[in-house]
């Protein structure tokens, strides 16, 4: 009988182990997967430090928006500056419709919008991964969001999310990896690529008859990304791939600013089956095309060895000079090479035949000046030190006026107005040039109609008395 009690203890104890072992198994599954949608989503790009190579989702980077500075919240699991006292339901209300877990709306530079149609799945996955495999950051916030009046009165965005924020689709099964189907989730929701390349309507919603035709963004421009010649016609699935993966395509385009880290934080840590999904279904898109600049004739490039370029910034032998000629031998020739031509391993690219260099604008040049470029994925380290402080606003302007006309036949007139626009987020929207007289229209509106009902109210009871 001993014997028999101690083998049915035995079992019980080995099907409870078991069974954790089950348990503990299934829960780090999810939590790996709500990593992987963690970076699908590049939720690191907003949610992080100020600094680089800050504590992650710590939150306090500020996002400059046409309204103001939005600071990026605390996604880590701290109870007392971070989510770690929301529910999965509340996370869900928030990542989905833009509602924090104290009722207060959340802005759009949070792309719920494009979220709204994350599956249950993976907003559990999210939610275990943020819960369970992410360290708590007990840091206070270094900053608070701020933007002008009315914007920053929150509950404005009740009126913006019954315009604009649509119905969530029912949950479909997950697509087959490297499917058109799961090609259309990653770009429509979870990389939600519009928010960025989808020109915004007056009231700064993304108008969906241009879906993915590029827009200006913080002083950068995102370019158009359907299969028109004006945007991606010419690249193959292989070429996008390459691109989203390295952040560079020779001879079409290099990544910087915010693509710079959504391929660094995003695109560089998924896997080849969902950058080809990607690649297929942006091939398929509706096509839109764009206004191109007319590209006068360039001489052809001529590489030369990486060794005979002085690595690194070149020298302002005259710091007060405002020729485009005299800067760019100064502080751009020592990578770029004298013509333009970039070095033969294309790690130095050449400025002939360069979509920064010849696009319709020069938001992307100029930016690229002011800010350099930073982009680190497994294939290379890339810095591009920036000139911000180096140069001003009219050295800035002259150097790119000299750039776009030697390398493009494009003969701008950037001035240094133009630069300092620029370096403030670009040109103000619609909604915040007229701001003011759109609030006094309103309110001559409101008046309007309550001074029409009280005269109806009281031509009604007139009318009542004299029937009496």
């Amino acid at each position: 009988m001993k014997i028999l009690f101690r083998f049915l203890a035995v079992t019980v104890l080995f099907i409870g182990f078991s069974h954790s072992l089950a348990v503990f198994a299934a829960d780090k599954a999810l939590v790996e997967r709500g990593r992987y949608i963690a970076i699908a989503a590049d939720c690191g790009a907003c949610h992080r430090q100020a600094l680089n190579n800050g504590v992650p989702f710590a939150g306090g980077y500020a996002i400059e928006s046409p309204m103001g500075r939005i600071i990026a919240s605390n996604i880590t699991p701290s109870k007392q500056y971070g989510i770690g006292n929301y529910s999965e339901q509340q996370f869900a209300k928030a990542v989905r419709e833009g509602i924090a877990a104290d009722g207060k709306n959340l802005y759009p530079a949070m792309p719920y919008t494009s979220y709204r149609d994350m599956t249950t799945a993976d907003v559990q996955a999210l939610y275990a991964y943020f819960m369970q495999g992410v360290e708590p950051a007990d840091i206070p916030p270094s900053a608070r969001t701020d933007l002008s009046f009315p914007f920053n009165i929150r509950q404005i965005m009740w009126g913006w999310n019954l315009l604009y924020l649509s119905g969530a689709s029912a949950d479909k099964a997950e697509a087959h990896p490297g499917s058109l189907e799961r090609g259309k989730y990653l770009v429509e929701v979870l990389a939600h690529c519009s928010a960025c390349h989808t020109p915004r309507n007056i009231m700064m919603a993304e108008q969906s008859s241009l879906n993915l035709a590029g827009s200006p963004l913080g002083g950068w421009y995102a370019p158009n990304i359907t299969p028109d010649k004006s945007g991606i016609g010419d690249w193959s699935q292989r070429d996008l791939v390459t691109y989203l993966k390295t952040g560079h395509l020779v001879g079409k385009a290099q990544a910087a600013g915010a693509m710079a880290e959504a391929v660094q934080n995003s695109f560089s840590l998924m896997t080849d089956d969902d950058l080809n999904a990607i690649a297929s279904w942006v091939k398929q898109v509706p096509a839109i095309p764009t206004a191109v600049a007319d590209i006068g004739l360039q001489s052809p490039r001529v590489g030369v060895d990486i060794n005979s370029v002085l690595t690194g910034q070149g020298t302002l032998t005259d710091s007060s000079t405002t020729d485009g000629a005299k800067l760019y031998e100064n502080a751009c020739a020592s990578c770029h090479g004298h013509d333009g031509q970039g070095t033969d391993d294309n790690f130095y690219p050449a400025l002939t035949r360069n979509r920064a260099v010849s696009a319709l604008g020069p938001q992307n040049l100029v930016m690229v000046i002011v800010e350099g470029i930073q982009r680190k994925t497994s294939h290379s380290d890339i810095s591009m030190p920036t000139f911000s402080d180096q140069l001003n606003n009219a050295q800035i302007a002259s150097v790119s006026n000299y750039v776009r006309s030697r390398f493009a036949g494009i003969d701008d007139k950037v001035t240094a107005q133009d630069v300092q626009t620029l370096r403030d987020g670009g040109e103000p929207p619609f909604i915040m040039r007229y701001i003011n007289w759109l609030m006094t229209v309103g309110i001559l509106v409101m008046v309007s109609l309550l001074g029409g009902f009280w005269y109806w109210r009281k031509t009604r009871r007139s009318g009542r008395q004299q029937i009496r």
